[in-house]
C-alpha cells in the first residue's frame, strides 16, 4: 500500500482531499493545484460548496479568478458529501478547534470529521490533521476512531500531523512559501506525508513524532501571546507615566540582536493566538501541573478590551461627555489589518462593552460590509457606514480598532471630533493631533 501511494504522489496522480474550506483549506488547495495535483474540497456548509463550484470565492486573499482557474483546469471539485472522501488518496483536515465556554479544548469538529473519514476509510489513504490543537490529539483522539475500522495504521492507512501556518493578509508568505513541519504516527506515515507536502511547499521539516509537531504549533503561538501580553502590560503602565509605548518599541527594535518587536492592541484576535495558550494550560492541568506564566499572559490579553473602553470613557469625560448616549464609530472589525477575517476579533468584545454602556454604535470596515454573526457575541444586524465628512463629524468619537491600510487617516482625523487610536494608526498624521488619544 505504501509503495502504491508514494508512487501516486510522485507521479502527481494522487487526489488530495481538503476537509474544511476556510482560511486554511482554500490556500492549501491553491498550493496543491499549483503543484499539479487534482484536489477535492469538503465542507458541511452547502452554501460554500455552491459558491466554489460556481467559481466564486468568499475569502479575500483567494480571489474568485483563482477558484475559476482551478475549475477550468479540472483540478478542483467542492462537495458536501462526506461519503466521497474515499475518492481521495490523502485527506487533510483543516477544521476549527475552538474553546468551550469554560475555555477547555472543543474538538467536536475534529472528532466528527474523523468519524466521517472512518466511515469510508480504505486501504492506501493518508490522513493528516492540520488543525491547531494540543499535543497527543492525533494519537489519543484520531487514532482510536480510525482503528475502530479494523485497518492498521502504518500498513493499511497512514496518519500524520502537520500544523497550518497561515498568515492571512501577509503578501510575503503564501501557503506554498511557508515551511511545513510534519510528524507521523509511524515511519511510513511520516515518509509519505513528507513526500506529499514536498511537492506543494517550499520546505518540509520532519520531526520525530506527532506530539513534537503538535507542540511546535502551540509553542509558536504561545510565544506570540506571551510577548504581546508583555507589551500590553507595559502599555498600561507607560500610559500612566505619559510615555508613548509605540515610540519605546520603535527605539528598542533598532537593536540588531536580542530583541523582536511585538505591539500592543485592543486584545488578541484570530483563530490561533487567543486560543492556543488555553489549550496548553488545559493540558497542564490534565497532567497535574500549572502554567502560571502562560495563564497570566492570557489574563492580561483578555482584559485589554475593557482597558480600551475605560480609556474611552476617561477621554470623553475630559470633554464633558458621558459614554452612555455617545455616538461611537468603530473602524475595523477584522482581527488584523487588511483581511476579511473576523474570527476571535477583539472588536466584538469592544462592541459588547460599548452596547452594555448604552452607546449609539456604528462601524466601518472596507473588508467586512455587514457585521457577521459570532458564536460568543450578540451582534446586531448592521452595515458598514460610509466615511463621509458629515458622518465622521456627527460622531462623538472614532475608535480605531483595526488599522486597515485602506483608511485615509489624515481625512479621518480632519473630519472627526475625537479619535481613540488603539493601533498607532495615526502616527504619521501631522494636523489635528490634539484630537487623537491612544489606548
Amino acid at each position: 500500500m505504501a509503495n502504491q501511494l508514494e508512487q501516486a504522489i510522485k507521479d502527481k496522480t494522487a487526489t488530495i482531499g481538503i476537509i474544511g474550506l476556510g482560511y486554511v483549506g482554500l490556500p492549501l488547495i491553491d498550493a496543491f493545484v499549483n503543484s499539479g495535483f487534482k484536489t477535492m474540497g469538503f465542507d458541511v456548509d452547502q452554501n460554500k460548496v455552491e459558491q466554489l463550484q460556481a467559481g466564486k470565492s468568499y475569502i479575500q486573499h483567494i480571489p474568485s479568478k483563482t477558484v475559476a482557474n482551478w475549475l477550468e483546469k479540472k483540478q478542483f471539485e467542492a462537495t458536501a458529501e462526506a461519503s466521497r472522501m474515499k475518492e481521495a488518496d490523502a485527506l487533510l483536515i483543516c477544521v476549527p478547534t475552538p474553546l468551550t465556554p469554560s475555555r477547555d479544548p472543543d474538538l467536536t469538529y475534529v472528532e466528527k470529521t474523523t468519524e466521517a473519514i472512518a466511515a469510508s476509510l480504505r486501504p492506501g489513504q493518508l490522513v493528516v490533521l492540520e488543525s491547531t490543537t494540543y499535543p497527543t490529539t492525533t494519537r489519543d483522539v484520531l487514532l482510536p476512531i480510525l482503528e475502530a475500522t479494523g485497518l492498521k495504521v502504518g500498513e493499511d492507512y497512514y496518519l500524520a500531523y502537520s500544523p497550518e501556518r497561515e498568515d492571512p493578509g501577509n503578501p510575503d508568505f503564501s501557503a506554498a512559501g511557508i515551511p511545513k513541519v510534519v510528524g507521523g504516527l509511524d515511519e511510513n506515515s511520516l515518509r509519505i506525508a513528507a513526500a506529499l507536502y514536498e511537492h506543494a511547499v517550499v520546505n518540509v521539516i520532519q520531526v520525530s513524532s506527532v506530539e513534537i509537531a503538535e507542540a511546535c504549533k502551540i509553542l509558536e503561538n504561545t510565544y506570540r501571546a506571551v510577548n504581546i501580553a508583555m507589551v500590553n502590560e507595559l502599555k498600561t503602565l507607560f500610559d500612566r507615566m505619559n510615555i508613548d509605548v509605540w515610540e519605546v518599541i520603535d527605539a528598542a527594535k533598532t537593536k540588531p540582536f536580542g530583541f523582536q518587536a511585538f505591539y500592543p492592541g485592543p486584545g488578541l484576535g484570530g483563530h490561533c493566538i487567543p486560543i492556543d495558550p488555553f489549550y496548553l494550560s488545559w493540558l497542564a492541568r490534565k497532567e497535574g501541573q500549572t502554567t502560571r506564566f502562560i495563564e497570566l499572559a492570557g489574563e492580561v490579553n483578555t482584559r485589554m478590551p475593557r482597558y480600551v473602553i475605560d480609556r474611552l470613557s476617561e477621554f470623553l469625560n475630559q470633554h464633558a461627555k458621558p459614554l452612555k448616549g455617545s455616538k461611537i464609530c468603530m473602524l475595523g472589525v477584522a482581527y488584523k489589518k487588511d483581511v476579511d477575517d473576523p474570527r476571535e476579533s477583539p472588536s466584538f468584545h469592544l462592541l459588547d462593552l460599548l452596547l452594555e454602556r448604552g452607546v449609539e454604535f456604528t462601524y466601518n470596515d472596507p473588508h467586512i460590509p455587514k457585521l457577521p454573526k459570532m458564536r460568543h457575541h450578540n451582534v446586531p444586524a448592521m452595515d458598514s457606514q460610509e466615511l463621509t465628512p458629515e458622518y465622521l463629524a456627527a460622531q462623538d468619537c472614532v475608535l480605531i480598532a483595526t488599522d486597515h491600510t485602506a483608511y485615509d487617516y489624515d481625512f479621518i482625523v480632519k473630519h472627526s471630533k475625537m479619535i481613540l487610536d488603539t493601533r498607532n494608526a495615526t502616527k504619521n498624521v501631522k494636523t489635528g493631533r490634539e484630537k487623537i488619544f491612544k489606548a
